[in-house]
């Protein structure tokens, strides 16, 4: 075989979409029907075994694929979540490079509210959409990852050596990671270039690059006003209600009428250059900003300017209840005032401000001097997760990126944008590779609804995603000597 060269665009395309379909598909099918929901919300996982169902399978299928020099390892250890480790060779004069891909197998819970007969463990193909838990987050990251390498392997173009990373505790917050990147670090290497697929799109028409990721801390907020329940009419007007110390201990941290959140400390600057590639991206998207979520009756976006809405997901920090304790279901709630109103509390953060910070001071504001001397406790998450801010783009990657979108997407240039998403990993990435490029990418667009009920994988953009790859891998291993410094 002659010296690997630059790749033909078309063959690319040609090989990814029938990988697709022979490969790709049927193993995601097989994964969707895996309930390997993550540590934090299975604390019998270990028992039950999906979570190594779920590595199992890929890792069989990762053996039996046809790449030459392909080494898979499955990386287990007492307590900690499985992790799948693979070795790529390269091939060409820049082929001992390393490209680091990253991803993860391990599931949110099922959840409620699935429609159209569908359900989270089975997969349901419309067409278009691949519907069920874990395919879009993140099942198929990693045949997709190594799909891409095999396209270049085919043709006998420039590639460079890639490693991979998949993770089985992601949606937990990765607490095994550090531990296994500690095993893996002589076999990793030092890395040029990180390839995230577990992240989103602002829609399926063009590559998307993401350039940012929100932090996330949060914890448990419990006020109790009395040991026991009381008669309504007998404590109300006498005894303060648990629910409304609870409204004005919320206050104290975000604005009810605005939802802006106070303390200082949970905001950062958003950089000039960020806010350029906003405002192109809003200029894309327009309306589809909003028309992405499944809004009911006449409930609006908090903003009209869909720039406006961009910053707010991306570089803003906001406050959810993610759960209750206290509150029975309205069929049988009685007339009693309740002793107690607990909540789950989650704060996603900006990409450059400290969770340790925040939740901390979080915890100051909720806990001092409550309303009525009630008694009012704030429990941390035990894990929380500093946001990620990409550094600069060297020029070859603006050059492949915008190539290969454009050789995949119909011509399309590529685009960038923020995500109001979490992945802690990213961090941790950027300062063990200070001098790495990132492409962090994925297919959580308009309608994906990861975390949520009809969770779909958009096939059409994932199969233009993966061939997007294959040509940014050849461009990282041909570019020239000054581009690589």
């Amino acid at each position: 075989m002659s010296e690997p060269f630059l790749a033909d665009p078309g063959p690319v395309r040609e090989f990814c979409d029938a990988r697709w379909e022979d490969e790709i598909l049927p193993l995601v099918r097989d994964h969707i029907r895996v309930p390997a929901v993550s540590p934090a919300y299975d604390p019998e996982w270990e028992a039950r075994g999906h979570l190594d169902r779920a590595v199992d399978a890929a890792a069989a299928w990762l053996r039996a694929v046809p790449l030459p020099g392909l080494r898979t390892e499955l990386l287990r250890a007492p307590g900690r979540t499985p992790l799948i480790f693979f070795e790529v060779p390269g091939a060409g004069a820049r082929s001992e490079e390393t490209v680091l891909f990253y991803g993860h197998l391990d599931k949110q819970p099922e959840g409620e509210g699935w429609t159209g007969g569908r359900t989270a463990w089975e997969p349901s193909f419309d067409g278009t959409r691949l519907y069920g838990r874990g395919g879009a987050d993140d099942g198929y990251a990693l045949p997709a990852s190594v799909t891409a390498i095999r396209a270049l392997a085919e043709q006998g173009a420039a590639r460079p050596r890639c490693v991979g990373v998949f993770e089985a505790g992601e949606e937990s917050g990765s607490p095994d990671l550090d531990h296994w990147f500690e095993v893996l670090a002589d076999r990793i290497g030092e890395v040029g270039l990180v390839v995230c697929l577990d992240s989103g799109a602002g829609d399926y028409e063009r590559l998307w690059l993401v350039t940012s990721l929100r932090g996330a801390c949060g914890g448990t907020l419990d006020v109790r006003v009395l040991g026991d329940g009381a008669h309504s009419g007998d404590a109300g007007g006498v005894v303060p209600s648990s629910f409304r110390v609870l409204r004005q201990l919320l206050d104290r941290v975000e604005d009810a009428a605005t939802g802006m959140l106070r303390p200082a400390v949970l905001h950062g600057e958003v950089p000039p250059e960020r806010r350029e590639q906003t405002r192109e991206a809003a200029a894309l998207l327009g309306d589809g900003v909003r028309e992405r979520f499944d809004w009911y009756g006449d409930t609006s976006a908090v903003a009209d300017d869909p720039g406006e809405l961009l910053l707010n997901r991306a570089w803003r920090p906001s406050l959810e209840v993610t759960g209750a304790d206290g509150l029975p279901p309205v069929a049988s709630a009685g007339n009693v005032l309740r002793p107690r109103t607990r909540v789950k509390l989650a704060l996603r953060l900006p990409p450059t401000v400290d969770a340790a910070a925040a939740v901390a001071e979080l915890g100051r504001l909720l806990e001092a001097d409550p309303p009525y001397g009630a008694a009012v406790r704030f429990t941390p998450d035990r894990v929380l997760a500093d946001g990620w801010h990409a550094p600069a783009e060297e020029p070859w990657l603006s050059a492949a990126l915008s190539g290969a979108s454009r050789a995949c997407f119909d011509g399309a240039d590529v685009a960038r944008i923020g995500q109001g998403g979490t992945i802690p990993l990213m961090g941790k990435l950027s300062r063990q590779f200070p001098g790495a490029q990132f492409l962090a990418c994925g297919v959580l667009g308009p309608g994906a609804n990861a975390h949520g009920p009809n969770e779909s994988l958009h096939v059409p953009y994932a199969r233009r995603l993966t061939a997007s790859l294959s040509l940014t891998l050849n461009a990282f291993a041909v570019r020239e000597p000054e581009e690589a410094g």
